[in-house]
Order: C-alpha cells, then structure tokens, then sequence
C-alpha cells in the first residue's frame, strides 16, 4: 500500500528500506514475504526510475548463464565473495520468480533475458505486485535525511519531512552514482561511511565512449551485431573481443563498447586511445578481398553506393567508401585494385579515437562502493552496523552489461530481505 505519510510515527517497524530500485522493491516484498512490517522508502514520486530506463526502456532482467561459477567469473574478483549469495538465489530461481508471476521471458544474443512485452513497466508491476501481495507499506516522496547511530547499530532514520522513523532491521538499497536524474546520486555513500564503512569512490564502469571522428556522427543510431572490437594504446593491441556497437551522436555504445569502457578509462591519461571496428571478425582479409572481388564481377554495371548491400548497412558502406576515398558514384567495373584494398582494409580496421567518457549520468552503473570484506555476503549484513544490510549498487562489484547488474540487484534483494526478516 502506498503512503504519502506515516500516521503512527512511534510504531518500530520489523524492516525499512531505503531506496525504490530493483534491489529494493525485491528486498522489501521477500521480507514482507515472511510476514514482517516493512515500510519502503522512495525519494521520487515513484518506484524504479532508473528500471523503467533500463535496457532501453526493454530492461535487461538478467543473464541467463545458469552455471552460477561461470556467471560469477563476470564478476571479477568479487566471484568468491558472491557464491554463498548466489547458492540462495541464483539464475533459475529469479526466472521462477519472474515466471510464476505471470511475467514471460525471452531470450537474445549473449543469454540477454527480456520481458516477453518488451517493456520495462513489466518488470515494475510485477515487483509492485509482489510487494502489494505481502503488504509492504510504501512511502514516496520521502528522502532519508540521515541514519542516526550508536553503538554500532541504528536507532533511527530521519526524512526529509520531518520523521523519525525506527526499525529492528535497515536495508539500504538508495543506488551509486549512474543516471542522477533518477534519483541515484550517492548518498547512501555518504550514510554508511558515517556508520564506519570504508567507501571507495565511484567512477562511471559501465558507459558510451566519445570520440574524435566527425564521419561517425552521421552514423548515430546505427547498430552492429557481431562486430570484432580491438582497443588500441599507441598503436598496441590492449584488449580485442566481439559484440554489439551502437553509433552516438557523441561516439559509441553498445554492450561491446561499454565493456571496455573501464580499460579505456585506465587508459586515457598513458597516450592515444582507439578502438578499430571489425565488421567480419570470423574470416580473414584475403577471404574478405576475394569476397569482394566477387561481388564487384557480379554487380559490375552497378555503382559501388549500390552494389555493397549485402556485406552491411548502407550507412555504413556509404562512410566506408567516403573514408577510402572511393567516389560513391564509380561503377563497380571501374574499381580499380588500390581502391579495392582501401575498402577492405576499411571493412577490417575502421579506426576511431577515444577523446573520453562520458559523464556519470549516461553511465548504466558505476564501480566503488562498499567493500565486501565488510559485509556478511551470506546474509548481506553488515560487519560494521549490527542491524544493517547494504545491497545493489552501493557495492564495490563491476560487472559487464547484459543482465548481470540487475540479477545482482534480485539476489541480493532476496538475500538482504530473507536475513533482515529471520533477524527482526
């Protein structure tokens, strides 16, 4: 039931949580679930902005890797701290959950699960669902003002309209620093160091790439599967892998791109970065040049604007062609060699400078937070704050895009509202 004010100021509630998110919403309905008073507090008017936004308004809701240590090795080094996590809710069971609520899934390229609708409100409503099921009490338009401690233990939380408000167990679920205008920015960083956690400061992790190139702005909104992806430092090969690229009007995004943009970042201040895009990373160059020899024979009394369709976007193609200075209006028959090998070389390393990053309100999540060393990953209670469970966001945890990130968010919302409800 939503509020927008709480009547009984003197009542102790069995659990509260901060923060309206994806983390928060499974964490107050699970422990709601095990029949406890849970109060959910959200600073915006409504529930999961930042969800609603998420996957392009489609919402990735997870990775579909159900071999819970191969999942974990995305995780970097947090894998051995997540496993006890994970053993409690993992891959399988955030799907039943998702199914048993009558929310279908399908599955994409690189195990990327979606809603069936294809919108994000679906992931919302059945959250809320969940969350009206077991009677959680929610209040929006509430920001926490501060969480007072003693002890090592909370006593009470104050918001910002002016209430005191007590629990026997907290859940801060209140998000890092990505996307700002949805309400994610920061302070329950600044919370939980007041209650003793060390917190390493947040940096954008996941986020588009800006770059140099005047040319690849015509390109904005065009989108390649399958694509090799090589960043380059002076002229060195630092990282290669395939994946999916989305042309910005700023430079680039895309899974492929956004999981490099932590490398690129470290890289940045050391000498020139690029990024070469392969637009057949599964066969080589003189195959490449045979292939296209072919399609120039056959097409032969077509112009090359006209003739490359096949091989990939005519957006594409058109800057491929500007690039190696071939005239779009020559006909195929009249490609000479040295124009060829231009436009192959083109297919094969199309070259792009890294000017930067862009900023933490176009990152899709940020790296920092709070060590897991502090926190009980079993329980995801805190080793600092005896009544305190910190989820989400707010832990130090990079992670790729694809799904990872929100089934991050369903574990440890499951695990934190189980624990706060079996301790309150």
């Amino acid at each position: 039931m939503q509020k927008n004010k709480i009547n009984n100021k003197e009542k102790i509630w069995d659990v509260i949580v901060i923060g309206g998110g994806p983390a928060g919403m499974m964490a107050a309905g699970t422990a709601a679930s095990y029949g406890k008073e849970v109060l959910l507090l959200e600073k915006n008017e409504s529930l999961g902005k930042k969800l609603l936004i998420s996957g392009g308004g489609r919402c990735n809701v997870l990775n579909s890797e159900a071999d819970t240590r191969k999942l974990l090795s995305n995780f970097g080094s947090a894998d051995k701290f997540l496993f006890s996590t994970f053993a409690q809710f993992d891959v399988k069971q955030t799907l039943d959950f998702f199914h048993i609520r009558n929310m279908p899934t399908i599955e994409e390229d690189l195990a990327r699960v979606f809603p069936a609708s294809q919108q994000s409100v679906s992931v919302l409503d059945t959250l809320k669902d969940y969350m009206s099921k077991h009677k959680v009490t929610i209040l929006t338009n509430s920001a926490v003002e501060s969480i007072v401690y003693k002890r090592n233990k909370i006593t009470h939380i104050t918001t910002s309209s002016g209430d005191t408000l007590l629990a026997k167990s907290y859940i801060v679920a209140s998000g890092g620093l990505s996307r700002p205008e949805t309400g994610s920015t920061g302070e329950g960083f600044k919370w939980l160091s007041q209650g003793g956690h060390i917190t390493k400061d947040g940096v954008s992790s996941l986020v588009p790439i800006t770059t140099k190139e005047k040319w690849s702005k015509k390109l904005s909104g065009l989108a390649l599967t399958n694509i090799g992806i090589k960043l380059y430092q002076n002229d060195i090969l630092i990282k290669k892998k395939t994946g999916k690229i989305l042309f910005t009007h700023t430079g680039l995004s895309g899974p492929g791109i956004l999981n490099m943009s932590k490398d690129i970042s470290d890289l940045l201040d050391y000498g020139t970065v690029s990024i070469s895009i392969d637009m057949f990373p599964k066969i080589d160059h003189s195959y490449l040049d045979k292939k296209v020899t072919e399609i120039l024979m056959r097409e032969s009394r077509k112009k090359i604007k006209n003739a490359l369709g096949d091989l990939a976007e005519q957006k594409i193609i058109d800057a491929l062609c500007v690039l190696s200075k071939v005239d779009l209006d020559t006909f195929c028959n009249s490609i000479t060699k040295e124009e060829r090998g231009r436009l192959v070389a083109s297919l094969k390393d199309l070259r792009l400078t890294v000017n930067g990053l862009m900023g933490l309100d176009k990152a899709v999540v940020t790296s920092g937070g709070i060590n897991l060393a502090e926190i009980d990953t079993k329980t995801m209670r805190s080793k600092v704050v005896n009544n305190l469970f910190i989820i989400g966001d707010l832990l130090d945890i990079d992670r790729p895009s694809g799904g990872y990130s929100l089934q991050l968010c369903w574990t440890t919302g499951f695990v934190a509202g189980k624990h706060s409800a079996l301790d309150s």
